[in-house]
């Protein structure tokens, strides 16, 4: 009996010095603290009862879908799919038209592959240079690739000619723009004409900041509770896309107290 638990012991001894072993267990455990932050309890807690399996599982199926950091927040209208790209592909190859080349941008950018979006709006704008959408959206692209002085013409082009475009997606990346360029005051205005007429979490977070740097915090403080009250009667898939938003929101207010 002395011998099998000695031997049991040694087993785990080695099993804790192993690197392998090690790395491992850093990845459930870092697998485990990503659900919890995103709130994905039920993962939570098949991570802890069955951390091999399910860490694995969690990482393929939720951490590295939502891993697009780069757009995470910032969605276009549309839906991300393999397949969808590979059709796309297979119909630009046989049309070669500006419409296939831009739905292909969208994918790609629903992805987070931005320099492969911007590739495919540009190509949509060799073919058709007045398509208002693949202008709007190159712009966007752009802005995420950390390049507002030349997304700024394209958005402001695009508000020119109809300024809901994209239901205020587009004024909204025409806000951003403007406050990655340093023009605050203008900004401002934007959001809070979006803010007006949309309650998009991403459109008050943002005003809020602007109302913090600009020590209106009371004004601020409005703003992101709207945010987390409108969270409690929001449906499941928006609660989902917008909780970058809310996670943002509830760290303000937190800072605010």
């Amino acid at each position: 009996m002395f011998a099998s638990l000695l031997t049991d012991f040694t087993q785990w001894n080695y099993l804790i010095s192993s690197p392998i072993w090690l790395a491992f267990a850093a990845f459930q455990i870092w697998m485990f603290i990503d659900a919890i932050r995103r709130q994905e309890w039920l993962w939570a807690v098949f991570i802890f009862i069955f951390p091999v399996l399910n860490a694995v599982l969690y990482f393929f199926l939720v951490y590295r879908a939502a891993a697009t950091s780069s757009t995470r927040g910032f969605e276009l209208p549309g839906a991300q799919s393999r397949k969808r790209i590979k059709e796309l592909q297979a119909q630009i190859h046989h049309l070669d038209n500006a419409y296939h080349h831009f739905q292909l941008g969208d994918l790609y950018f629903q992805r987070g592959r931005l320099a492969e979006a911007e590739k495919c709006y540009r190509a949509a704008l060799e073919r058709d240079p007045n398509d208002i959408d693949a202008r709007a959206h190159l712009g966007q692209c752009l802005l995420r690739l950390k390049r507002p002085a030349e997304a700024r013409p394209l958005l402001e082009g695009v508000m020119k000619e109809k300024p809901e475009h994209d239901y205020g997606y587009t004024m909204m990346a025409l806000a951003e723009t403007l406050t990655a360029l340093g023009e605050t005051d203008n900004a401002l205005l934007y959001w809070q004409h979006i803010t007006q007429n949309h309650s998009y979490p991403r459109a008050k977070v943002q005003l809020a900041e602007l109302y913090l740097a600009k020590n209106q915090p009371d004004l601020a403080h409005a703003e992101l509770k709207d945010v987390l009250s409108d969270d409690i009667h929001a449906p499941t898939f928006q609660r989902k896309r917008d909780r970058v938003w809310v996670r943002r929101a509830r760290n303000l207010l937190g800072k605010l107290k």
